[in-house]
């Protein structure tokens, strides 16, 4: 696993993980998956069923974390890159 905290919000990438490529960020008790798209080094809001935990996290927070998660993207993908 490796792992990188930008502005507050730690972001982890585990090694031998399911695809597609994705991180988990974490921030005030709330974690967001999001995914890589390296075609163009972007990332967004995972597109499955538990994609924020817990369900009932409060909106700001999930906003935060993704606003953090785009503004450190390149950052992110190599973190995802050095942790495979």
């Amino acid at each position: 696993m490796g792992s990188k905290t930008f502005d507050g919000v730690r972001f982890a990438a585990y090694t031998d993980d399911h695809p597609p490529p994705h991180v988990h960020g974490f921030y005030a008790g709330v974690e967001v998956v999001m995914e890589l798209i390296f075609a163009k080094k972007k990332i967004r809001l995972a597109q499955r069923k538990n994609r924020i935990i817990p369900a009932s996290a409060k909106r700001s927070d999930v906003n935060y974390i993704i606003k953090v998660a785009k503004a450190h993207s390149r950052e992110i993908h190599k973190l995802w890159e050095a942790a495979q």
